[in-house]
């Protein structure tokens, strides 16, 4: 469900998939080749919400913004958010990634690459360095990146990539009920 709030109309690439159980609210831009997944709630009632290319919003992702410390919750390209995470932070970082049931909140920043564990939350206000593994409550550094994380990480991005070209492809997802 795609909703128009307070004049803000979201904004969608046509090379996008959205699932018909998402609901997607105001201010909201989605870039091309994004994959957004049953159950996902984007609403931007308050700030903009944008979300860059090749950008996965997995099943049950809630992403959220608001408040006076924030312009916005900025998610960069190919960035994997996963299954249950809540995303409140004003930057997302190009190629990160975001394990399922992850808590993100407000004004936090996570780098570029920077892999956030499942069920880590990231405070209020904390800032995740670039090409970094992060877990725990409150996160903290658990390790850098490999080049072999970067290897996995990006087969996994295309795939989501190659999904959502899919099931925008005429004739690959069907309805049957």
């Amino acid at each position: 469900m795609i909703y128009k709030f307070n004049g803000m109309t979201p904004e969608i690439d046509p090379t996008s998939y959205i699932s018909e159980s998402a609901t997607i609210i105001g201010d909201v831009k989605i870039g091309p080749y994004c994959y957004v997944g049953p159950g996902a709630v984007i609403r931007a009632d308050s700030k903009p919400i944008e979300i860059g290319y090749g950008t996965a919003v997995e099943e049950g992702v809630i992403i959220h913004v608001g408040g006076k410390k924030t312009d916005g919750c900025f998610i960069g390209e190919r960035v994997t958010i996963g299954h249950g995470a809540i995303v409140h932070c004003n930057r997302l970082g190009n190629d990160a990634n975001v394990g399922m049931g992850a808590i993100l909140s407000l004004y936090s920043e996570i780098g570029e690459y920077a892999v956030v564990a499942e069920g880590a939350v990231v405070k209020q206000g904390q800032v995740i360095e670039p090409k970094v593994v992060v877990g725990g409550a409150p996160a903290k550094v658990l390790r850098q990146l490999l080049d072999r994380d970067l290897d996995t990480w990006g087969k996994t991005k295309q795939w989501y990539i190659d999904l959502a070209k899919q099931y925008t492809t005429p004739g690959m997802l069907e309805r049957i009920d």
